[in-house]
């Protein structure tokens, strides 16, 4: 939420990007009746934007209704994907597959530390930045490469390759053995480079 104490922001998560027609339909609907905006984020959500506080209750009851979900501290984070395969030509896999694999086994789990990121290459040309997040998968042509640490903002930071030719199951077991270690080492908002020296840091460079 915003600091405007008469308009509020609320986000809806979007898992891999996408925007069920009828949460679409609805919002729609609420937007002009309640006159507020909608932006959709670089983080793959959708947030109301200036929402009138007499409207909270009913966008959320409306929107909760039809299986939305809103974004709040301690959940697990949205991997960020490109639309992968088979909607790009250079797409090797199929990402949303993959972020819903990875939501299945990490999305219920509770109170994940702040400032942790994921992301999802179909390919090595890296629409989504995997080199400038905290955990990425970029597929290749002989399994998936794992990096960790990587940032952005203003001073960007490349991340660690720490895993190459992962097979699938392995991209699931790095990434709780990276955010369980996240977890353990995070008492406030870190992000997984400041962690990258720890001496119990989990994975070589490689």
């Amino acid at each position: 939420m915003n600091d405007n104490s008469s308009e509020v922001s609320i986000t809806v998560l979007l898992p891999a990007g996408r925007l069920p027609l009828d949460i679409m339909k609805a919002t729609h609907e609420l937007a002009e009746k309640y006159q507020f905006g909608i932006y959709f984020s670089l983080a793959q959500n959708m947030r109301l934007i200036n929402v009138p506080e007499s409207a909270i209750e009913r966008v959320n009851k409306t929107l909760t209704a039809l299986g939305a979900d809103f974004k709040s501290p301690g959940k697990f984070p949205l991997p960020r994907i490109c639309i992968g395969k088979p909607h790009c030509d250079l797409g090797l896999v199929d990402t949303e597959q993959l972020s819903q694999k990875i939501l299945a086994r990490f999305g219920e789990r509770q109170n994940t530390k702040a400032k942790l990121k994921i992301s999802i290459a179909g390919c090595t040309i890296g629409c989504p930045w995997p080199q400038n997040t905290d955990i990425s998968i970029t597929a290749t042509r002989r399994g998936y490469t794992i990096c960790a640490g990587g940032k952005g903002g203003m001073v960007p930071r490349v991340a660690r390759r720490i895993k190459r030719e992962a097979t699938e199951p392995e991209v699931l077991d790095t990434i709780a053995t990276l955010v369980d270690f996240h977890d353990r080492k995070t008492k406030t908002k870190r992000q997984l480079y400041q962690l990258l020296e720890d001496p119990e840091f989990p994975f070589p460079a490689v």
